[in-house]
């Protein structure tokens, strides 16, 4: 879909007047209707064939250098093998419409798919069932996870991705890094139960990701530094690691985030932002209309993530960040409370504002909410601003009112390990409880 002067601005909240926005036009400047009447180029027609056996890899390359100054690149119904890589760098006005199906066969680092350093591009399936299997577990049954991303964008603008599937990468699922005005929508992602696969990275400016699900055992939608203004909305975090900001370190720059409508179902949290040590700040953001079931922690700041080695400077300072809306259960709230807000010493919080939270336990008749060096409403915050000081814990015994929350179809029964192969999904019919996608799902 095209999508021109786009402007998404979320409501002041309370006394911060916190706004998270687009910044402007997200998605190409021309449809792939207008690409494919200027030109077509059929992978077909330049070597490849649907055989799950032939490379696609050098067809592929040499479809795009024919159609990357104007056309679609066009890979049919059909089983495709991908023995090695393509970089589709250059050109603009060009379009990939994948509706076949891509297995991984090479075993090369790096990234399956690179897009880089072009202009006016979709991605996209018109049929909502083209899809890239990586076959991940072929090299995760042996204990590694190295590999390939399947798809890397990188200095994109004016850009969308769409109604695709990416499944088992051997890494990451799909990173955009210094990219401008992108839209990505009506994704499926599903990956192994294990750290190191993440479904979407981001760090860019004027982003929005929205009708997503992920299954992996990492990062569901995360946010990296530098970034700003993106919106992230309509999101199905189905067994996965969950959302976070992160990790930070030195030079962090992230402002005007909004996450909103996020479903997270047996997870490892809800959304976390994570960091230790480093400098800079992350500021204007704005969680919304959060559901949670079955998730080990729920609100998590973390600014002594072990799971990261020490950055130089003081702490990332985080100001002017709000949670709202947030319902549902946590898996154990006396072992793991759903609020745990843990900011640096260096540089306490500011700003940071928890209301309409309603959670209650799965297991057990109690939980906690824990701060430390944090300042602003709600929780356990302390008012106003000041120095440091040592985590307190409140705890709650009774359940809030409002807490029951909605199930998911299509909500994973058991993870899908690393070691058999993972089937390719069908996209849902829907992100989040009881709203439609934004875009017409393709094929339906």
């Amino acid at each position: 879909m095209l999508f021109s002067n786009v402007l998404y601005t979320a409501v002041a909240v309370l006394p911060a007047l916190v706004s998270a926005q687009l910044s402007g036009h997200v998605g190409p400047l021309t449809s792939s209707a207008t690409k494919t009447a200027k030109k077509s180029c059929n992978v077909l027609n330049y070597g490849a064939k649907a055989d799950k056996s032939t490379d696609l890899g050098p067809p592929l390359a040499s479809a795009h250098a024919a159609c990357k100054t104007g056309g679609t690149v066009v890979i049919p119904a059909g089983d495709y093998a991908m023995n090695t890589w393509v970089s589709l760098t250059g050109g603009s006005g060009w379009a990939l419409q994948l509706d076949g199906i891509i297995y991984r066969k090479g075993t090369a680092g790096g990234n399956m798919i690179f897009i880089g350093s072009t202009s006016d591009v979709e991605v996209f399936s018109s049929t909502g069932k083209g899809a890239v299997q990586g076959n991940g577990y072929e090299i995760h049954a042996q204990g590694s996870r190295t590999g390939a991303r399947i798809l890397r964008m990188n200095k994109v603008t004016d850009f969308s991705v769409h109604d695709v599937i990416l499944v088992d990468a051997p890494a990451f699922h799909f990173s955009m890094d210094t990219c401008t005005n992108g839209e990505v929508y009506n994704m499926a992602i599903r990956g192994g139960n294990w750290g190191g696969l993440d479904g979407i990275d981001v760090w860019s400016n004027n982003i929005w990701i929205h009708d997503v699900m992920v299954t992996n055992k990492d990062e569901c939608v995360t946010v990296k530094s530098p970034s700003k203004n993106i919106l992230i909305e309509n999101i199905y975090c189905n067994w996965s690691g969950g959302c976070a900001i992160g990790s930070l370190s030195t030079g962090t720059d992230i402002s005007s985030i909004l996450y909103k409508n996020v479903y997270t179902w047996s997870s490892n949290q809800m959304m976390m932002i994570k960091s230790n040590g480093g400098s800079g700040s992350v500021s204007n953001v704005v969680f919304e209309n959060f559901i949670g079931r079955g998730n080990a922690y729920s609100l998590n700041i973390d600014q002594y993530w072990s799971s990261q080695s020490v950055g130089d400077g003081n702490g990332v300072q985080l100001k002017n960040i709000t949670f709202k809306n947030w319902k549902g259960t946590e898996a154990n709230g006396s072992q793991r409370g759903p609020v745990r807000i843990i900011c640096a010493d260096g540089a306490p919080c500011t700003g940071i504002t928890v209301s309409d939270f309603a959670m209650w336990t799965e297991s057990g008749s109690s939980q906690w909410y824990a701060c430390r060096s944090a300042y602003g409403n709600g929780a356990c915050l302390k008012a106003g601003s000041g120095a440091s000081y040592a985590a307190v814990t409140t705890t709650v015994k009774s359940a809030p009112t409002g807490y029951q929350a909605p199930t998911m179809k299509e909500d994973l029964q058991t993870a899908f390990g690393t070691t058999q192969s993972i089937p390719i999904p069908t996209m849902p019919a829907s992100f989040y409880p009881g709203v439609a996608p934004v875009s017409r799902l393709a094929g339906r």
